[in-house]
C-alpha cells in the first residue's frame, strides 16, 4: 500500500523540514510505501526556497509551487491530484499534527473506510481557533447534515476512490470536508495527539475563517436561501398579524394615534430582511459568475518531481 503525505504548506519554512524528516522516519520505518506532495500555497517568507531543498534532496518529495495565494482548501485539492497513492494523508505543515498519528489514521483507514477523521482529546489551538471550530461544527451539522457525532478535522487519510470522486469537482471554492460528505458516508475517527504550535502563529485569521464559513454555506448547501424564504414568510405573517391588531384596537378606540416608532422599527426590521436575502442571494449569483467565467481552483508556478523541474 502506497500512501500519500499531502502537505499544504504557507509560511512554514521553519518547520516543514523538520515536518519533512519525521514523516520520512515515521514511515520508512513502515511497512508502506509512501511519497510527500508538497504544495506552496503563496507563502511570503522562505518556504519555496526550503521545499525546493527537499523536493531536490529527496526523490519521493513532490513539490508544486503556486503562483498566488489560493487558500488551504484549494491547496489540498492541488496536492491530492498529483498525490498517486491508495491513500492520501492530509497533515497540516505546523506540526501540531504528530507524524507518529499518521499510522493511525491508515490503520483504520485499512478496515475499508472511505476516510477516517482525526480526533482531539485537547486541542491546542488558542480560544478563538477552538470557538470558530465549534460553529464551523455546528454550521455543518446544520447544513451538511454532518454525523453530530463526527469531527470534521484537517488532519485524515482518504482512501483512492474517494480522491478519485473529490478532485472532479472543477469549482473555484472547494471545501473539502463538504466534498467527503456529500460523496460518502463510510467514515470513522481516531483519538490522537494534537500538539502546541512550536514556531509562528495561525494563519487563519478572521477573514480567512469567514470565507471559508461562506464557501460551506454557498457552495454546499441551498438551506441559506430556504432560511430566507422561511423568513419572509415569518415577516409577512407577523405583519399580517401588527395589522389586525392595530385595526381591532382602532375599532374600539377610534381616538387611538399609531405611534411612529413602532412603524420605523417594522420599516427597518422588513428592510434589514431584504437587505440580508439581496446579500446572500448575491453571494450565491457572484459564485456562479465566477464559477462559468473559468476561474482556476490554483495556477502553477513550478513542479519539481523526481528531483527534476517540470
Amino acid at each position: 500500500m502506497k500512501i500519500s503525505i499531502c502537505i499544504p504548506v504557507y509560511n512554514g519554512a521553519d518547520s516543514i523540514r523538520s515536518l519533512v524528516e519525521k514523516i520520512r522516519s515515521v514511515l520508512g520505518e513502515s511497512m508502506y510505501d509512501f511519497e510527500i506532495v508538497m504544495v506552496n500555497d503563496g507563502s511570503k517568507d522562505a518556504s519555496d526556497e526550503v521545499c525546493t531543498e527537499l523536493a531536490i534532496e529527496y526523490p519521493f518529495i513532490t513539490y508544486v509551487s503556486l503562483r498566488k495565494n489560493s487558500g488551504e482548501h484549494n491547496a489540498v485539492m492541488c496536492a491530492l491530484h498529483h498525490s498517486t497513492g491508495d491513500a492520501a494523508v492530509i497533515i497540516d505543515d505546523d506540526f501540531q499534527n504528530p507524524p507518529s498519528e499518521i499510522l493511525n489514521l491508515v490503520s483504520e483507514l485499512e478496515k475499508g473506510y472511505d476516510v477516517v477523521f482525526a480526533k482531539y482529546y485537547i486541542k491546542k489551538h488558542s480560544l478563538f481557533r477552538n470557538l470558530g471550530s465549534k460553529f464551523n461544527d455546528l454550521v455543518a451539522t446544520s447544513l451538511l447534515k454532518k454525523p453530530k457525532n463526527l469531527y470534521l478535522c484537517s488532519f485524515k487519510a482518504i482512501a483512492r476512490p474517494l480522491i478519485n470522486e473529490i478532485i472532479r469537482y472543477k469549482g473555484p471554492f472547494p471545501y473539502v470536508d463538504g466534498l467527503i460528505l456529500r460523496c460518502t458516508d463510510s467514515f470513522s475517527s481516531v483519538f490522537v495527539a494534537h500538539d502546541a504550535r512550536k514556531t509562528g502563529r495561525s494563519n487563519y485569521t478572521l477573514s480567512k475563517l469567514v470565507t471559508l464559513w461562506l464557501n460551506m454555506f454557498i457552495n454546499f448547501s441551498v438551506k441559506p436561501l430556504r432560511i430566507i424564504g422561511f423568513s419572509g414568510a415569518v415577516s409577512a405573517f407577523a405583519s399580517f398579524i401588527g395589522f389586525m391588531i392595530t385595526i381591532v384596537e382602532k375599532i374600539k378606540n377610534p381616538a387611538l394615534t399609531t405611534g411612529w416608532a413602532s412603524t420605523i422599527s417594522i420599516v427597518l426590521f422588513l428592510g434589514g430582511i431584504q437587505l440580508i436575502s439581496i446579500g446572500v442571494i448575491g453571494e450565491y449569483i457572484g459564485k456562479i459568475y465566477l464559477d462559468l467565467n473559468g476561474t482556476p481552483q490554483w495556477t502553477i508556478r513550478k513542479i519539481i518531481k523526481d528531483s527534476r523541474k517540470q
